[in-house]
């Protein structure tokens, strides 16, 4: 295995805030990629006071970047635009989420950063997408998946749509850009240009359909998929089923050649020759029914341990919905490192997300910590711009370079 990181020697300037962004660069980092975070003074990325905080830092910027060096400046003095554009012609990418037409204010559009590092790849992140008529509207994750037709599909059939509870719009908006940056690097590689990339959530949200738009389309409007609710409306048994125990449900499939083996698990043949199971198009219409039978047939036996052990051994899909804390127990989770435990200073150590993306040939764990707003300021100018410790100074002195203090290694 490798003792250098895959992405070892690739700089990126990560003007990326919130998730969706901090997301692709916060995985460039794992891999061993250079990330110079761009804040903006004075007071930096906003989620730096967002959500759970222990000794003044918060773990939901901690997770997001960690493995980032943070260099903080006033963009709308003149000073602070020509620091960026300098540093511009340093960095193999650029990463930005910002709304359509804030990067440019900042004297960073892509003409501009094209002219003065033609090799550079730059990635705009946004809600909408740089073009189209909803471009220039505000937005988050949840307007995506509005907009995307996803909501729509979410929650009981005769109650309003619900929303998930997880940033799956931003964490995989996030990593098509990252497949859009190592495709450009790849093309770049191999004697092509520096170009710009336009990701968006909505995009990445429409990406998600599986059946419907298709469904849609070619039936030219008969077919209209709905909220299935707890059970999918078009194949069963798929769904949630209440578990023997009162606080428990599990996910069961058994569809096409499971099927069978599933009656012959519940010591049910006769259900293979019931009319309202004969076939799938059958079963998917009376799931209802079936589901009342599948449940009888959980609480028939001694505990919800013993149904999953059933259906397992019959190679059926089955599944335990596990809350948050009871997934970060799981020892399946632990031993890939899918949840790992870190320690940040002044924060203290605690669990977090792993790296999804796994490497044979390179090492898939980094010893990573997240920065102090400016911690970096001297360092990135110095050893990128060749600033003196004076000219480093009077940046500071005119509020220009903002940085908080760091704790002293103890």
């Amino acid at each position: 295995m490798s003792t250098e990181p895959i992405l070892d020697g690739l700089r990126v300037l990560d003007f990326t805030q919130h998730l969706a962004g901090p997301t692709t660069t916060r995985l460039m980092a794992e891999m061993g990629a250079e990330i110079i975070k761009l804040e903006l003074a004075p007071w930096g990325d906003q989620v730096r006071k967002a959500g759970y905080l222990k000794g003044g830092r918060s773990a939901y910027f901690v997770q997001q970047n960690r493995g980032k060096k943070s260099l903080c400046v006033d963009v709308k003095t003149p000073a602070g635009r020509k620091l960026l554009l300098d540093l511009v012609p340093k960095f193999d990418v650029l990463v930005e989420n910002f709304a359509p037409g804030v990067i440019g204010r900042m004297g960073l559009d892509w003409a501009t950063v094209h002219r003065v590092n033609p090799k550079l790849i730059m990635c705009s992140i946004s809600t909408f997408g740089q073009t189209g008529p909803l471009a220039d509207r505000p937005g988050f994750d949840y307007i995506a998946q509005a907009y995307s037709g996803i909501t729509s599909l979410i929650g009981e059939r005769d109650q309003a749509p619900s929303l998930p509870m997880a940033a799956i719009g931003d964490v995989t908006t996030g990593v098509h850009a990252l497949a859009a940056i190592n495709a450009a690097l790849y093309r770049r590689a191999l004697g092509g240009p520096g170009q710009l990339l336009d990701i968006s959530l909505i995009d990445s949200y429409f990406h998600c359909h599986e059946l419907n738009v298709g469904m849609i389309s070619a039936s030219e409007g008969k077919l209209k998929p709905t909220r299935g609710g707890s059970h999918h409306p078009g194949m069963a048994p798929l769904g949630c089923f209440k578990g023997k125990a009162p606080d428990r449900y599990l996910i069961i499939i058994a569809v096409l050649h499971q099927w069978k083996e599933f009656c012959e698990a519940m010591g049910k043949p006769e259900l293979l020759t019931d009319p309202r199971f004969k076939d799938p198009r059958e079963r998917a219409k009376n799931r209802f029914a079936l589901v009342a039978i599948i449940e009888d047939w959980i609480r028939s036996r001694a505990s919800d341990e013993e149904v999953i052990r059933i259906l397992e051994e019959r190679r059926i899909p089955v599944a335990p919905v596990l809350s948050v804390a009871e997934a970060m127990q799981h020892p399946h989770f632990i031993e890939r490192g899918t949840v790992r435990t870190v320690t940040e200073r002044e924060f203290g150590t605690f669990q977090m997300p792993g790296m999804p993306l796994r490497f044979s040939e390179y090492a898939n764990v980094a010893d990573l910590e997240a920065p102090y707003l400016g911690e970096h300021n001297h360092e990135v100018l110095k050893n990128l711009l060749a600033y003196s410790a004076g000219e480093i100074a009077a940046l500071e002195s005119q509020h220009i370079l903002v940085a908080e203090s760091v704790p002293e290694a103890g």
